[in-house]
C-alpha cells in the first residue's frame, strides 16, 4: 500500500479552502491537522472542515511528530519565516504564492530546504494543470512561428475592508497578489528570465498597488506586457503571439477541468478542447511526487526566485520612473 503523507495547515485562510478538497481527494494524502493562533478558533475551523486535529498555535502543529507535509498560508510577509521554521522543524512545505517579498528571504528559504533534505514548493496552482502543460507544448512546438509578444491580465475588484492585501508592509499590491501569475506565465512560455523592465503603478490607501502595468523585454527580442489591479472587474486572459499564429487562452490562472484554448491563424481560429483535473490537486500530487518519488518539483526554487526578482525590479521601476536592467 503507497504511503500517506499526513498534512497539516498553517492558518486558518480562506485559501485553504482550495485545498482541502484535493487533499481529501488525493489517495496519498491525509488533511491530519490545522493550526491557528488560538485553540478556540483552530477547534472551530478543524469541527467545519472534518480535520481531525486543531492546534492553538502554529509552533504547535511544527511540533507535531505525525505532520509531514505542512501548507504555508499565511500572509505573504509571514511566508519565509515560518515555512523556513517548517524545513527545520522536519516538515516538507507547499508555500503559497509569492514565495517571499525578498531575495535574501528566498535564499534564506533555499538554503534551508538544502539543509534538511525537504522538498519546498511555491503554490502557483495553474502550472500544474492540463490546458498550461498544452499551451507551452503548442508554443514549444513553433506552430507560432518566432515568438513576438505576450500579453496578460489579472484584475478583480477587492472590496474588504482591512485586507492585509492593501498593506505594504505585508506584502499587499496587486502585483504581488495577481500580477505575479501574468509574470510567471510570461517567463514560463518564453523560458528565459527578462533582461528588463519597466512598471507603473496607481497606489492605494495602505502604501501598496491598486493596479500595476509592466512589460518586459528578453534577450531573445521576445516582450511581455501585463496589468494586474484591485479595482476594476475580474479580468483574466493571456495571447500569445507569433509570427505565424495567435494562441488565445481565456482562464490561464484558474483554468476549469474541462476549458478551451484558440489557436488563429489569419481568419481561421482553431478550438482546442482541454480535460484536465480539478485545480489544486495538481499541485498536491506534485509535492506527493516529489516526495515519495523523488521527482523534482515541477516549480523550482531557482524559477521561484526568478519571478520573485522580476517583481521585485517592477516595483523597483515604478519607485524610480525608470526602466530597471536585471
Amino acid at each position: 500500500m503507497e504511503q500517506k503523507l499526513n498534512w497539516g495547515l498553517l492558518s486558518t485562510a480562506k485559501i485553504n479552502q482550495a485545498l482541502i478538497k484535493p487533499l481529501n481527494a488525493s489517495k496519498r494524502t491525509r488533511l491530519l491537522a490545522v493550526a491557528s493562533r488560538s485553540q478556540s478558533s483552530a477547534d472551530e475551523y478543524a469541527r467545519e472542515n472534518k480535520i481531525p486535529r486543531a492546534h492553538g498555535s502554529y509552533e504547535a502543529l511544527l511540533a507535531d511528530p505525525e505532520i509531514d507535509v505542512i501548507y504555508n498560508s499565511l500572509p505573504n510577509h509571514l511566508h519565509a519565516e515560518w515555512t523556513i521554521k517548517a524545513l527545520r522543524a522536519g516538515k516538507h512545505v507547499l508555500c503559497e504564492k509569492p514565495l517571499a517579498l525578498t531575495l535574501p528571504e528566498v535564499d534564506a528559504m533555499i538554503a534551508a530546504s538544502k539543509e534538511t533534505g525537504k522538498i519546498l514548493a511555491e503554490a502557483f496552482m495553474y502550472r500544474h494543470h492540463a490546458q498550461t502543460l498544452k499551451a507551452k507544448e503548442i508554443v514549444d512546438s513553433g506552430v507560432l512561428g518566432k515568438l513576438q509578444l505576450i500579453k496578460g491580465a489579472f484584475t478583480f475588484t477587492l472590496t474588504r475592508e482591512g485586507n492585509y492585501r492593501f498593506v505594504k508592509e505585508m506584502g499587499g499590491g496587486s502585483i504581488w497578489d495577481v500580477g505575479c501569475y501574468p509574470i510567471s506565465y510570461a517567463r514560463m512560455i518564453i523560458g528565459e528570465e527578462p533582461v528588463e523592465v519597466f512598471g507603473w503603478q496607481v497606489e492605494g490607501g495602505g502604501g501598496s498597488d491598486d493596479s500595476f502595468i509592466g512589460q518586459m523585454r528578453f534577450a531573445n527580442g521576445v516582450h511581455a506586457q501585463f496589468d494586474s489591479g484591485f479595482k476594476s472587474p475580474l479580468r483574466s486572459h493571456i495571447e500569445i503571439v507569433g509570427s505565424d499564429a495567435v494562441l488565445k487562452i481565456p482562464a490561464p490562472f484558474k483554468p476549469r477541468a474541462k476549458s478551451e484554448l484558440y489557436l488563429a491563424r489569419e481568419d481561421a481560429e482553431e478550438k482546442i478542447k482541454i480535460s484536465g483535473t480539478e485545480l489544486y490537486l495538481g499541485e498536491v500530487e506534485d509535492m506527493c511526487d516529489a516526495i515519495l518519488l523523488n521527482k523534482p518539483p515541477r516549480i523550482s526554487l531557482e524559477d521561484s526566485r526568478g519571478n520573485i526578482a522580476a517583481i521585485l525590479a517592477f516595483i523597483e521601476s515604478a519607485a524610480k520612473k525608470t526602466p530597471i536592467l536585471l
